[in-house]
This record gives C-alpha cells, sequence and structure tokens, in this order.
C-alpha cells in the first residue's frame, strides 16, 4: 500500500460528500501516488506511451524519454489511446447495505465517478449505465470534462428496486453500446448467475473487453454476527430469526460456492473479475482498472 493510501480509504473519502469531489480527491490523490510507488511500476507510462516493441515503427519513438531513462517507449497517438469505456453500475436494493463507513451502492458510485473523472481526464469517452430490475439511466458515450456531472446524476437512483436483471441489463449495454470498448460491471452479482453469465458472454461475443468489478460488504464476507439475530432477505421477502453460530458455517460454504462460481464464470468469458470489500481502499479499483489497460495494450 503506497504513502497516500490512508487518503483513499472509504473512512476518509466517505467524508467527502459530492461524489464528483470524491472522484477528483481518490484519483488525484492515486495519481500523486503512483509516481512515488514502486509497487505500481511504470503502470501509469501507458496513458501516454507505451513501450517499444520490435516491429514497432522507429519514428514514433520517444527519444527524450530514452536519453533520460535509457528505454525505448512509442508515442501513442489519439485513435490509439482513445478508449471507449462504459460503466455498468448496480443500484438495486441489496446495494445499500452497509454497516461501515461505505455502504456497497456508495462504494460503487465512488468507483464509477472516480473511473469516470480518470477517463475524461486522458480524453477518453465515457458512458454509463445504472441499473437494477431495469436500466434506470443510460449516459451516451462523452469524452467531454463536464461529462462528470451527467454520470454523476445517472448514479443517483431513487427508490432502489429489490431486484436485479443482470440478463436484461448486459443485453441493453450490447445493443446502446454496439462498437467494441471496455465495459466495467460493477455489481455485488446477487442476481440470477444463468443470466449473468448469458450477458457476459454477449459482451464477449461482440468483442467487448470486460471487467467485472465485485463489491460486497465486510458483514456478508466475514459473517460476523454472534448474538440472536433477525436476517432480512434483501432481495427476497425472507425473513428468519435464528442463532448466527449455528448458520454461519453452512454460510461461509455458501459464500465460497458463490464467489467460486461467479470467479470461474467470469473467466470463461475472458473476464478480468475481481473482489472489492467496502473497507479496500478504492485506489485498488483504480490500480485493477489500469493494470488491466496497460495488458491490453501490449497485446494489441
Amino acid at each position: 500500500m503506497h504513502a497516500s493510501s490512508k487518503f483513499l480509504h472509504p473512512e476518509a473519502i466517505r467524508r467527502i460528500g459530492r461524489l464528483e469531489l470524491r472522484a477528483r480527491h481518490v484519483v488525484e490523490g492515486f495519481l500523486s501516488g503512483i509516481h512515488r510507488s514502486p509497487y505500481f511500476g511504470r503502470s501509469i507510462e501507458f496513458l501516454q506511451h507505451r513501450q517499444y516493441v520490435r516491429g514497432d515503427d522507429v519514428r514514433h519513438i520517444d527519444w527524450k524519454v530514452w536519453g533520460k531513462q535509457d528505454r525505448l517507449y512509442i508515442k501513442q497517438y489519439e485513435e490509439e489511446t482513445n478508449l471507449r469505456c462504459t460503466l455498468l453500475v448496480d443500484v438495486s436494493k441489496s446495494m445499500r447495505y452497509g454497516q461501515g463507513a461505505m455502504t456497497k451502492y456508495d462504494y460503487a458510485a465512488t468507483i464509477a465517478t472516480s473511473l469516470a473523472y480518470l477517463l475524461l481526464r486522458q480524453q477518453d469517452a465515457v458512458g454509463c449505465v445504472a441499473f437494477d430490475a431495469i436500466v434506470r439511466s443510460t449516459m451516451p458515450l462523452r469524452s467531454k470534462r463536464n461529462h462528470l456531472m451527467s454520470i454523476v446524476k445517472a448514479l443517483e437512483a431513487n427508490d432502489p428496486s429489490e431486484k436485479t436483471d443482470m440478463g436484461k441489463v448486459l443485453h441493453h449495454a450490447a445493443e446502446t453500446f454496439p462498437a467494441r470498448g471496455m465495459m466495467v460491471l460493477i455489481s455485488d452479482l446477487l442476481c440470477d448467475r444463468e443470466k449473468l453469465f448469458q450477458g457476459l458472454r454477449l459482451l464477449e461475443q461482440r468483442g467487448h473487453d470486460v471487467l467485472v468489478f465485485h463489491v460486497m460488504d465486510d458483514d456478508e464476507l466475514d459473517f460476523p454476527f454472534s448474538g440472536p439475530t433477525r436476517f432480512d432477505g434483501l432481495e427476497t421477502d425472507d425473513r428468519i430469526h435464528c442463532n448466527p453460530r449455528a448458520l454461519r458455517d453452512g454460510y461461509m460454504q455458501a459464500l465460497q460456492a458463490f464467489l467460486e462460481e461467479v470467479r470461474l464464470g467470469a473467466a470463461r468469458y475472458r473476464c478480468d473479475y475481481a473482489l472489492f470489500r467496502t473497507s479496500d481502499p478504492l485506489d485498488a479499483a483504480l490500480a485493477r482498472f489500469l493494470t488491466h489497460r496497460t495488458a491490453i495494450h501490449h497485446h494489441q
């Protein structure tokens, strides 16, 4: 964890009420930390440059960088570096759960806005789909800086639905954004898994590059309950009273099976999957995104 991570912790970020200011704080903190950090290495440099690969046109080599660092970098031109990225953000009722600094929804919305801010800063085009059982709002791909505010508005969904219809939503995304690009799905994935995988398969078939950011609350991952507790189903009408200790073993087994299923399902359709706790510093998500983007540029 680099020096600025403590400033990017959910506890610190939560105090910044407005999403767009929060995003600016997260991204600028992350970018200033990245330059000082041996952990991230060169992951940021691809934003303007990528390393020379045999067969590249030598006219594009940045000789200034070579003079300073004795490394060959290629200057990347607009059509090569500009990315189309669509953020698919789950705003359903189960996302409103959270006993820590941030609910899953707060965490997901902060990641999405931070990614939008980072991309717009690079003149990349960003679109956004906020969804629960239906698509709540769709923001088209734009690369103007003022597009950030329309994305913030799209994420502020009122009266969220109980359910998540992932199949319908991913199909909508594939139809609405037909040009190949990057899709970042941010959700707790508490949905019909078969429909989720069908949707991921469709996006992969259409040539999109898909990242799955799986956001879970610490309570859901650690099951810290010990006294008599009432559990309400967030996306069902079930309600049970029970002794949590008796439940814990069964719950943890079911949780591991769920995590394994979504991880393997994402891998099957070539999605980059990452699990985030709502207590993880927010730069973890930005680092994952940038590392993935670097890898893609190097494969192209």
